[in-house]
């Protein structure tokens, strides 16, 4: 399977989080599963750990690039055909770093782990 970690569930993996569900982790450690962390949620992470709002182990950078490796996660860029695809996908969701995660999902073919019920509502794969 391949799978898009959103932000906090990418956060919770790499700090033994309890939040994280028992079904995310088991997708996100299955050695089977091609793992992936959108530019999107680097982005985001690094301007919440800019504005003080998130603190993680080592920094935010130093984080990214140690959890990214652990996981052996594919950093997937934001390409044009994604934020084209934005045009498709209806507003019940405001976040434009989620609203990203949506179209990479689609275009690519991923599910997403997400606690964020709002992914419900979108042609989306959830796993929680």
């Amino acid at each position: 399977m391949r799978v898009l970690l959103d932000s906090h569930a990418f956060v919770w993996s790499g700090t033994a989080d309890s939040r994280l569900s028992a079904r995310a982790r088991a997708a996100i450690e299955d050695p089977d599963n091609q793992r992936f962390l959108s530019v999107a949620s680097s982005w985001e992470l690094m301007i919440k750990a800019q504005r003080g709002k998130l603190r993680l182990p080592g920094g935010a950078g130093w984080f990214l690039l140690e959890n990214s490796a652990r996981l052996v996660a594919e950093i997937l860029p934001i390409h044009q055909s994604h934020v084209l695809q934005l045009e498709q996908i209806p507003l019940h969701h405001g976040d434009p770093f989620d609203r990203v995660l949506i179209a990479q999902c689609q275009v690519e073919g991923l599910a997403v782990v997400t606690s964020d019920p709002a992914f419900a509502l979108y042609e989306v794969d959830v796993i929680w």
